[in-house]
């Protein structure tokens, strides 16, 4: 399900400014099912050198196991540590957990038992991936993914395409990141971020996550 101008233009427009404008991005790379999490500062010192042998290893497991390389900044759970935050994207994601934006989460994908949202803003550079993954884990109560696009502009050719791969006989399935438009998808489903060109002028920012019981 894929919905346009899920929010007001003003509000899309400020949330895509302040994610331009954040310098707390952490890269997350998985090491052997283990979440790895660099900030920018340390990956300014590791130097040219470690910096290439991190980036071997990265494709590297992408050859054959589930991997992804993107940054992200992660917002908490807690409705209460939600409400008193003044970053924009705690008050987005409390926003979007309550409430008619809940109602209407509902509503699009016919799931009543939707509880609340989590939520990260990630951010795709060139190089940047996500491998094949269904979403599916024990114990977090995921009912659906979303995907809350923030890059104005973008081009087929640079990648960042949100791939559903084919279940039995139909074909496989990719969206064209968006701005200000809303996709979402129940769990499980075997989905991929391909990736980022070295030729985009832009980073692939959006805010994702799932919604819970």
């Amino acid at each position: 399900m894929s919905v346009p101008d899920i929010l007001e233009e003003e509000c899309a427009i400020r949330l895509h400014n302040v994610l331009r404008e954040r310098s707390d991005w952490v890269q997350a790379i998985n090491s052997k099912d283990r979440l790895v999490e660099l900030d920018r500062a340390t990956r300014a010192g590791m130097g040219e050198e470690k910096s290439g042998q991190l980036d071997q290893a990265v494709y590297a497991g992408a050859q054959y196991d589930f991997q992804f390389r993107y940054e992200t900044i992660r917002v908490p759970d807690s409705p209460t540590e939600r409400r008193k935050s003044s970053d924009p994207l705690a008050k987005f994601a409390h926003w979007w957990s309550r409430g008619e934006p809940r109602a209407l989460l509902r509503k699009i994908t016919g799931l009543e038992e939707i509880s609340f949202a989590d939520a990260q803003a990630t951010a795709y550079s060139p190089g940047d991936f996500l491998t094949g993954h269904s979403d599916d884990v024990d114990g977090k109560g995921r009912l659906a993914a979303y995907v809350l696009g923030l890059t104005p502009k973008w081009r087929l050719e640079w990648g960042g395409l949100l791939v559903f791969h084919p279940k039995g006989a139909e074909s496989a399935r990719a969206l064209v990141p968006g701005f200000n438009r809303v996709n979402l998808f129940r769990v499980p489903r075997l989905h991929s971020v391909s990736e980022v060109s070295r030729a985009t002028a832009f980073r692939r920012y959006s805010i994702t996550g799932w919604l819970r019981h």
